[in-house]
C-alpha cells in the first residue's frame, strides 16, 4: 500500500517570503508531563521567534497535541509566566485552534468568534446589555483581516461545511490582536479547496509579520509554510531542522527513528 507522505519534498526551492526573525516569543525549558506510568513529555526544550513560522511534526502519539496543551508554565513575551487556564494564556496573547475546533454549533459566527469575552455595551452585571453591532462589526474586520469569505456571518455554525468551520476557528485568532498563533492540524479533514484557503490565511499571518506553531503530518503544507521543523518521538524533541536545510526523506527518518540530531541522543 503506498504512503500519504511525500517524502520527496524539499524546502530548498521553496523560500518564504523574507520576514525579520525578531527576538523569542515562547520558550519551553525542561517541559515534562506524566499520565501515571506513560511519559507524553520528556524534557522539551522549545522556542519560536517573533515573525517565525515552526512546524512540530511526529507519529501519532508523539507527544505534539500535549506539548500544545501544557503550554502553562514558560517563558514568554519576556517574562515568565505560569497560565492558570486557558482563558489566562488568551488573555496573554496566545490563541490556539485545536483539533477539536470549540466552536458552538448552535451560534452564528459573530457570538462565537466572541463566545466568552463579549463586548458590553451597558455593564449592568448579569443583566449586561451586549453590543452586538459592535462585535459584527469586529467579526467583518477579523474575516477581511485572514482573507476568509462567508457568506452570511448570521448563519449558524451548525449550518456550515468543514472547511467554513475550520475557517471561522481561525478567523477567531484574527479578530483579536494576538502575540502567537498555534494551530493543531487545520486542514486534517478538509478537501482541496478548503485546505488551500486555510494556507493562504497561514501565509497571511507570515506577511504580516505574526509568529504561529503548526503542528501537521503534511509533509508538503509544512515544507511551504514553514520556517523550521522540529520533530518529536515518544515524547522527546529528536530533530529541530531548518527548511531549507532539510527535505521530506529526511524529516521521515527521525519521525520514524532512523535518524536522531547529536544534541537530542536520549530521544534515540
Amino acid at each position: 500500500m503506498a504512503s500519504d507522505i511525500q517524502t520527496d519534498i524539499s524546502g530548498k526551492d521553496a523560500p518564504h517570503p523574507d520576514a525579520q526573525l525578531g527576538e523569542v516569543i515562547l520558550r519551553t525549558e525542561g517541559l515534562t508531563k506524566h499520565y501515571g506510568g506513560v511519559h507524553a513529555l520528556v524534557d522539551c526544550n522549545f522556542e519560536v521567534r517573533k515573525g517565525e513560522h515552526v512546524a512540530i511534526m511526529g507519529d501519532n502519539g508523539a507527544g505534539k497535541s500535549t506539548f500544545v496543551r501544557q503550554i502553562t508554565a514558560i517563558w514568554f513575551d519576556g517574562q515568565d509566566v505560569e497560565f492558570a487556564g486557558p482563558l489566562e494564556a488568551r488573555e496573554a496573547g496566545i490563541e490556539t485552534v485545536f483539533q477539536t475546533l470549540a466552536l458552538a454549533d448552535h451560534l452564528d459566527v459573530p457570538d462565537n468568534l466572541f463566545l466568552g469575552r463579549e463586548m458590553i455595551k451597558l455593564n449592568l452585571g448579569p443583566f449586561s446589555i451586549l453590543d452586538y453591532r459592535g462585535m459584527r462589526e469586529a467579526t467583518i474586520r477579523g474575516l477581511q483581516k485572514t482573507g476568509v469569505k462567508i457568506p452570511n456571518i448570521s448563519n449558524t455554525i451548525q449550518n456550515m461545511s468543514g472547511g467554513q468551520r475550520q475557517c471561522v476557528a481561525i478567523a477567531r485568532t484574527a479578530t483579536f490582536h494576538s502575540k502567537l498563533t498555534i494551530m493543531d492540524e487545520p486542514t486534517a479533514a478538509l478537501g482541496v479547496q478548503e485546505t488551500a484557503q486555510v494556507e493562504n490565511i497561514i501565509r497571511t499571518l507570515k506577511e504580516q509579520g505574526e509568529p504561529l506553531i503548526l503542528i501537521s503530518h503534511n509533509m508538503r503544507q509544512v515544507m511551504d509554510l514553514c520556517d523550521r521543523i522540529v520533530v518529536w518521538r515518544r515524547g522527546r524533541i529528536c530533530a529541530n531542522l531548518r527548511k531549507e536545510e532539510t527535505d521530506g526523506q529526511d524529516v521521515v527518518a527521525y519521525i520514524t527513528g532512523a535518524k536522531t540530531q547529536a544534541e537530542y541522543a536520549t530521544a534515540a
